[in-house]
């Protein structure tokens, strides 16, 4: 172990022990808002928990160790879902601290004209390079943080060889906690029920965000990722480092990425085996032969396929990025996390100049569309983006989302033809002879099927933007002649047109959250049998939710007979408070938010001790283990806390619907409670938990499925199909073709080709949906699914 530098004050005990801070540490600073007497001392979830660093004592550790060094910065970068800080510290030579400008210049170079930065490094050996940590993005995973903490320390005040050798040569980024709310509460998700390490693609949490802003500013050459807990998954191989089996995401330029990750996980490897003997007497790691390194050591099952993971989405900026998994939830996994960051950051040290090198090489790739590890066709010359000029806010989210992303977008001031088809003036254009062309096209294209490519996922198999947020993205492998403008923010405004009534199309989240917000208003809405919304209210009584919602409502020439008014409705959805570690309902519950609906969450308790009364429709989204009468210890708490709570609920949810109450189940797992609820005599069919992906379906296109066509897409995530559905209104059904399946993971899904994905019951107002309508806040396309069942009578 290297030699410790005593301090004094706070910091008389070293974070590099294995003993955690005295008492002295708990006092607060003022701008962290954690009532310390509801912090968790650890995770029901965890089999091990240890006296971790709570989250408001971090605040002040970082101040102290600023005080101490002339090296360090430490920030606040931004706020958690509930509220904390997120904590950013650098860490750099002190003749580099203030003068990142030239690393800056030098990431501009990258994107601008690459072969000129390589020349520079390469006539510049004593530059620095950007090197990011981050810090326990599951909050049960409290290790990382530990780790990050001591680390903090020692390069902060420590001056021996090995720490000067690393800052002489790096700029050390480190994102403490990322998610603050899961390590107050010991949760593995946010203060909103996301999983974090599952909003990369979404982007839809301030956490996921703050650190796509670190990412973009920095562009790190390295990308560490502290997790936990990976044991015993090879023979006296303990942890896990990154990179992964096959399949390798194809947007990748993964020859160049694989060239050095590999080297370097071998690296951290041999880092910690060489500090072995400064582990406990445990023989876990008293017996360690190695770490799992899935690539080497696996065939399957531990992919950096998709883009949701945080190191899989730094590779996309030119990041070596690597999973750390800490084998155990103690100060030896502490110390193992953090020799595996040390020799990371030797390994990166040694090796800068050839890996920046080829991490620039892949923007370089890009700007030159250059691409010659993959198929001559791969990537388009382009995407075009059309806008739809009443309902522009779908694609100008996606614009925006794309320029957050570092992506380069243009608008065409004028009207152009490509391929035979014109262009308004206005259409955006993403042209992929830019740097970050690997992220553009992940986020662009249709996807995949990869089913007979891999037999198990990790996690989502497709998650494409055009076809799950529903704007058109038309690739094309043809030059575009027109000239265009660059696009660095969209801020559209809507606008009332004409004396009324008015139509609102049912086109869009923001054309239903427009409907909502001026039901609660007191604004008389009615919807026809189409789905769509009408208002006879005066043009300045509604002028301002319209300018807010970006939509351009205009008259219509009469509202229709057929159309009903709607009422401000109160929705309740079931809580899943964290089984299997993930708060299932959370994205359908963000969803029904973002639709404008007053959404409150009802644990199974309290439905069966105080049923629904209050409440319009009752929403049941997620896995059916919540109505279990047999549950885990760590499950225990979010379930019936005794058997006859499910007679209860039962009997309430039962009453609910009889006295007309509307019932709407999301998913596999709610469709099969439903069935257990006797709600349905539906047969339930499930498909596997490792499958998913976007499926053509054919909706029937009014009152529950108003909005969506007979050629359109659904999406799925263990996927549930109906059948024995002759006492209920069948709406849509997956498409009958055998090409069904468009892009994901899901083997032998013939047995669903053609059966119905979601019905109503014909004698009570029960809605099935088989299609993940809210999934984690992603698929934008679908919420409306929500909406339409919601609002249909």
């Amino acid at each position: 172990m290297m030699q410790k530098k005593k301090i004094a004050g706070l910091l008389a005990v070293s974070l590099l022990t294995t003993v955690p801070w005295t008492v002295g540490y708990a006092e607060a600073p003022k701008w962290t808002n954690v009532n310390v007497n509801e912090e968790q001392d650890g995770s029901k979830f965890n089999s091990e928990n240890y006296d971790f660093v709570k989250f408001s004592q971090i605040g002040t550790k970082l101040k102290a160790i600023e005080k101490q060094s002339n090296r360090i910065k430490v920030e606040v970068r931004g706020t958690s879902a509930d509220g904390h800080p997120l904590y950013v510290v650098t860490i750099a030579d002190p003749t580099t601290q203030g003068k990142f400008g030239k690393i800056q210049s030098l990431r501009k170079q990258m994107f601008k004209n690459p072969g000129k930065a390589q020349d520079w490094i390469t006539n510049n050996p004593d530059f620095k390079v950007p090197i990011m940590i981050n810090g326990s993005i599951h909050g049960t995973e409290f290790a990382g943080t530990d780790a990050i903490l001591q680390l903090i320390e020692r390069f902060a005040t420590e001056n021996d060889q090995e720490t000067k050798n690393i800052l002489a040569n790096n700029i050390l980024i480190f994102n403490v906690v990322q998610n603050p709310d899961g390590r107050v509460d010991a949760t593995r998700f946010n203060g909103e029920g996301i999983d974090l390490n599952r909003d990369f693609i979404t982007q839809s949490q301030p956490e996921t965000r703050e650190t796509v802003e670190l990412i973009k500013e920095w562009n790190p050459m390295v990308f560490l990722d502290t997790h936990g807990y990976v044991k015993n998954y090879g023979p006296n191989l303990q942890g896990l480092i990154e990179p992964c089996t096959p399949p390798h995401n194809p947007n990748y330029e993964y020859d160049l990425y694989n060239k050095w990750a590999y080297q370097q996980a071998e690296a951290m490897e041999a880092q910690i085996l060489s500090q072995k003997d400064k582990f406990s007497s445990n023989t876990l790691y008293q017996n360690m032969k190695g770490v799992y390194v899935p690539q080497r050591d696996d065939a399957a099952g531990w992919d950096d396929y998709p883009p949701i993971f945080t190191p899989m989405y730094a590779m996309y900026h030119g990041a070596y990025g690597h999973t750390l998994e800490t084998p155990t939830n103690d100060w030896d996994g502490v110390r193992w996390m953090y020799n595996a960051i040390i020799g990371a950051l030797n390994f990166a040290t040694e090796n800068k100049q050839a890996m920046i090198t080829d991490q620039i090489e892949m923007f370089k790739r890009g700007i030159n569309f250059d691409h010659p590890s993959h198929k001559d066709g791969f990537f388009p010359k382009a995407y075009i983006l059309p806008v739809d000029e009443k309902d522009p806010t779908v694609t100008q989210k996606a614009v925006n989302h794309l320029i957050n992303n570092d992506i380069d977008v243009v608008q065409a001031p004028k009207a152009f033809t490509v391929d035979g088809q014109s262009y308004p003036k206005g259409t955006y254009i993403v042209k992929m002879d830019q740097a970050k062309a690997g992220l553009a096209n992940t986020m662009l294209w249709d996807g995949e099927d990869i089913s007979n490519d891999t037999p198990a996922m990790y996690d989502i198999s497709a998650w494409s933007l055009p076809e799950l947020w529903g704007f058109k993205a038309v690739a094309t492998q043809s030059s575009i002649d027109v000239t265009t403008t660059k696009v660095n923010k969209i801020t559209g405004q809507g606008a009332v047109t004409g004396k009324g009534p008015y139509l609102i199309a049912n086109s869009s989240v923001k054309a239903v959250n427009l409907v909502n917000t001026l039901l609660q208003q007191g604004v008389t809405v009615k919807r026809d049998t189409k789905g769509n919304f009408y208002t006879e209210a005066a043009a300045n009584q509604i002028s301002a939710a319209v300018k807010e919602s970006g939509l351009q409502i205009e008259s219509t020439a009469k509202v229709p007979a057929d159309a009903i008014a709607l009422s401000s409705l109160k929705v309740a959805i079931l809580k899943d408070g964290g089984m299997g570690k993930v708060q299932s309902h959370s994205g359908t519950k963000l969803a029904l938010k973002r639709l404008g609906f007053q959404v409150t969450e009802v644990t199974p308790v309290e439905v069966a001790e105080n049923g629904l009364t209050g409440f319009d429709a009752f929403v049941y989204s997620g896995t059916e283990s919540l109505i279990s009468t047999n549950l885990s210890a760590s499950n225990k708490e979010f379930g019936f806390q005794n058997a006859g709570q499910l007679d209860k609920f039962k009997a309430n949810v039962s009453k609910f619907v009889s006295d007309g109450g509307k019932y709407v189940a999301v998913g596999a797992g709610a469709s099969r409670a439903t069935k257990t609820l006797g709600l349905t005599d539906d047969t339930i069919n499930v498909g596997g938990s490792n499958y998913n992906g976007i499926v053509k379906v054919k909706y029937e296109g009014t009152g529950l499925t108003a909005g969506y066509g007979q050629d359109d897409l659904g999406f799925v995530y263990r996927p549930a199909w109906f059948t024995g559905t002759g006492n209920d209104k069948v709406v849509a059904t997956l498409a009958n073709s055998d090409d069904f399946f468009v892009a994901g993971h899901w083997k032998n899904s013939s047995a669903a080709k053609g059966q119905a994905v979601i019905v109503k019951e014909q004698d009570k107002d029960v809605t099935l949906i088989g299609l993940e309508a809210g999934f984690r806040d992603h698929t934008d396309y679908l919420f409306r699914l929500l909406s339409n069942s919601i609002f249909e009578k």
